[in-house]
């Protein structure tokens, strides 16, 4: 079944904020190659996935019939240990095309004091498994 194009323009919060520890910046590094010490750029889709876990399970859509067509990140500023971090999906357009939903979200990170850190933006594509004429 198609997604409602209502739902562009709603918000879906990740359920709970994240701390950025250094255990779990090695472990990110180290899963993705990231040399150094520092905060991989990436990082944010930690965070980001649990927002879109959100937006998917509110609206019943299966991920495995989700792929990640593209991401993008812009800073603020630089993720660092300590940062406790909130993330808030929005679904900024959808369109339908040969059988498939063509999701945009765009997902604030805001820090602690309500400050946009970071935004992340990206594409889903979804399969509704619905059959389409030839």
């Amino acid at each position: 079944m198609p997604v409602d194009p209502s739902l562009v323009g709603r918000e879906f919060p990740a359920p709970a904020p994240l701390t950025v520890t250094s255990d779990r910046v090695a472990a990110f590094a180290a899963a993705v190659g990231h040399p150094g010490d520092d905060v991989p750029p990436t990082f944010p889709i930690v965070l980001a996935f649990d927002a879109m876990m959100a937006f998917l399970d509110a609206e019943g859509i299966d991920l495995h019939r989700i792929v990640h067509g593209e991401q993008r990140f812009a800073y603020v500023r630089p993720l660092a240990v300590g940062d406790e971090l909130s993330a808030t999906l929005t679904v900024t357009g959808l369109r339908q095309i040969g059988g498939a939903d063509i999701i945009a979200t765009t997902s604030e990170l805001a820090d602690a004091t309500g400050a946009v850190v970071c935004t992340g933006k990206a594409t889903l594509v979804h399969s509704s498994g619905a059959e389409t004429a030839q």
